[in-house]
């Protein structure tokens, strides 16, 4: 039996690794298989991907390549490590997904959502969440938490407007995905939050 496919999505600084191992060791507790993974990344080549997109120094970066890289290691992703998980009947935990392309790279850096849905077709068609789980905290609150932004991560330096913008475009997917995107009111501790998150999946049959 295909296995289950739970993508985590948030600003920086939502929580997102924290939220992530505190549902790893739940679900080992219940002896649950699954594999914890993360876009951009989860395979070699991805990784490799991913320190050319979060590269400090590459600023001249233009949006278009950007959204592009997200898009490969995604592929790339997919095809080396969720797949193989969701075919042996694991679940899989995702930071992040295709929604972050469409929130950071369509309203965050105003690319056209179509060109962002084309080329990420190979995923949406294929492989998309069985639930994607929004760890809803404003930026600026996020980077307090988090206590500010990384000087050598290129995407955390896009600065204050940006990561507005970002969280705007989160609420506007929520609106138009109600039945793929399920908001986490993370304001409380993480443990009241991970309870929230374990309730949410058990409603929904994910997990047990």
């Amino acid at each position: 039996m295909r296995g289950k496919f739970i993508a985590f999505e948030g600003c920086e600084g939502a929580g997102k690794s924290t939220q992530m191992r505190l549902l790893s060791e739940y679900l080992q507790k219940k002896g649950i298989k699954h594999i914890v993974t993360r876009e951009p990344g989860g395979s070699e080549i991805s990784e490799a991907i991913r320190k050319v997109i979060l590269n400090g120094k590459f600023s001249q970066m233009s949006d278009e390549c950007e959204a592009l890289l997200y898009a490969a290691a995604r592929a790339q992703h997919l095809s080396d490590t969720v797949q193989p998980a969701l075919e042996r009947g694991e679940l899989v935990l995702c930071d992040r997904y295709v929604f972050s392309s469409y929130a950071y790279q369509g309203f965050g850096r105003g690319l056209d959502i179509k060109f962002l849905k084309n080329i990420n077709e190979y995923a949406v068609q294929h492989f998309m969440p069985d639930v994607t789980l929004f760890l809803n905290i404003p930026p600026r609150l996020a980077f307090e938490r988090k206590h500010g932004a990384d000087e050598n991560d290129r995407i955390e330096q896009a600065g204050e407007a940006f990561h507005r913008r970002v969280y705007e475009g989160y609420l506007q997917l929520l609106q138009e995905y109600p039945e793929e995107i399920v908001p986490v009111d993370c304001s409380g501790s993480k443990f009241e939050t991970s309870a929230k998150i374990v309730s949410l999946l058990q409603g929904r049959d994910i997990i047990a």
